[in-house]
């Protein structure tokens, strides 16, 4: 391991963490307050006014220390841009929540305008300014690629999008976004180093600044990460799935993320075709193992324990690092 990515993850860290007490009080002042969904869990209501736009903390660390590497690592140019593209959405959608009172934020056709756009820009770099291919290595089966040809574009925006809204629907308890990604990050960065990528930089900038947004994240929580951290570790997700030519990857390691997003679409799906029916006692997951009487930090750990295992696994499919 280089000093380089030793230091991205101290420096990340340490502006994260120092950070969050001076930000928090601001937050607080503004009252930037969580707004709680009445039909969300019970135990949820208490929450509400804690401080959110917490992305911003992470937006921040990964910039600058991402910043600080950019010459000699120049891959991680499209990854922090998706990264910040996103976390910019978040953050406007957050801002008019929070700050201009509307509940909704971001219309959904706002929203996912803004996403194609910042996927669309990420998908132009790479063909235009980066030797990485569309193709898509295959798990457990060495040198094996799949490409799609003309409908590699297609399902790249497919994945991105699927990507961040599976993070997005993840960020739903105290430390759960937090801490599932972490651990995907620490993943994406013993791949880059183990295959020479050039971008643990940023992966390494994601690590220490999620490890200093924990301090404040982990239940109870002093601060949300809101849509603007949510967006932007979406971002950063597929941006390393794709620079390492790992979508594929992105279903192992994400399954957490997968699986959110897919009780979502199951329940809204079965609700409509039942006629009032529910898979689940509430979506997404989280929640269902909340009304089972799961506690918050007992969801989180097994959740983070499952992404664990699921990065351990998908390093067996990787035969550059094994």
């Amino acid at each position: 391991m280089s000093r380089t990515t030793i230091m991205s993850v101290m420096i990340s860290f340490a502006i994260s963490a120092l950070a969050g007490p001076f930000l928090i009080p601001v937050l607080k002042r503004l009252k930037i307050g969580q707004n709680i969904r009445e039909e969300g869990p019970a135990a949820h209501l208490k929450k509400a006014g804690t401080p959110t736009m917490g992305g911003i903390l992470i937006l921040i660390s990964v910039t600058v220390t991402s910043l600080l590497s950019i010459d000699e690592y120049p891959k991680v140019v499209p990854i922090l841009f998706l990264t910040a593209g996103f976390g910019m959405i978040g953050l406007l959608d957050d801002y008019i929540k929070v700050i201009c009172r509307r509940s909704m934020g971001l219309s959904p056709l706002q929203k996912l305008t803004g996403q194609l756009i910042v996927t669309g820009l990420f998908a132009w770099y790479l063909q235009h300014y980066t030797d990485v291919s569309l193709s898509m290595k295959i798990p457990w089966m060495s040198g094996q690629y799949l490409d799609f040809g003309s409908w590699n574009i297609p399902i790249l925006f497919f994945i991105v999008l699927g990507t961040v809204n599976g993070v997005n629907f993840t960020d739903g308890l105290d430390g759960l976004a937090g801490s599932v990604t972490v651990i995907v990050a620490v993943f994406f960065t013993v791949v880059a180093l183990g295959c020479g990528s050039g971008i643990e930089p940023v992966t390494c900038a994601v690590t220490g600044a999620l490890l200093g947004f924990l301090l404040f994240n982990v239940h109870p929580a002093a601060v949300f990460m809101g849509d603007t951290g949510s967006l932007a570790l979406g971002g950063f997700v597929a941006a390393c799935g794709y620079m390492m030519q790992m979508p594929l990857y992105i279903a192992i390691v994400g399954v957490v993320y997968l699986v959110e997003v897919a009780s979502v679409i199951l329940q809204v799906a079965y609700y409509k075709l039942s006629g009032g029916r529910r898979i689940f006692k509430m979506a997404p997951l989280h929640h269902h193992f909340e009304l089972c009487g799961w506690s918050e930090t007992r969801i989180t750990a097994v959740f983070t324990v499952i992404t664990a295992l699921m990065c351990l696994l998908a390093l067996t499919g990787l035969h550059e690092i094994n």
